[in-house]
């Protein structure tokens, strides 16, 4: 008889539910959008999760249920912030342009960071740059990458 170190099957069978959770930040401000992005991913993923249980695909459903838990966890802490009312200086939800040292100007839109997409316009607030920028009236100037930038816009 071989011994079970030399087969491929695994103790007690196969298991396939041994991804390794996402990691969950502890940041989960969201806007209005975030939060409905967050439902639709919700969504999307118990539709998937049912195709692949009736197709009995095993590798896919250990894959949805890892991210079934990673977004059910930032829906159940998702907490929902409404657009500022103060465009005197930079908050989550904010809109700011900025200008660099070259002269480039770029707008983005604060928010959370599952939302964050920066060649999109949107920022996570937790990013160094929206970090710098937090209650900056425009005419500041913030660390940007390498170099700086000035607020120039606030909306």
């Amino acid at each position: 008889m071989m011994s079970k170190a030399f087969t491929k099957e695994a103790e007690g069978g196969d298991v396939y539910d041994d991804l390794p959770d996402r990691p969950i930040s502890s940041h989960n401000l969201v806007t209005a959008r975030g939060l409905a992005l967050i439902e639709s991913e919700l969504a999307r993923l118990h539709d998937e999760h049912a195709a692949a249980h009736d197709a009995d695909d095993k590798p896919l459903l250990a894959k949805i249920n890892r991210d079934l838990r990673y977004w059910t966890s930032r829906r159940a802490t998702a907490q929902v912030i409404e657009p500022p009312r103060d465009t005197t200086e930079v908050h989550f939800g904010s809109k700011v342009t900025i200008e660099r040292e070259d002269g480039r100007r770029q707008s983005y839109l604060i928010v959370g960071e599952d939302e964050a997409d920066p060649s999109h316009g949107t920022l996570s607030y937790v990013s160094p740059v929206a970090q710098a920028m937090m209650g900056k009236p425009v005419g500041e100037t913030v660390p940007a990458g390498a170099g700086e930038a000035k607020i120039v816009e606030i909306s």
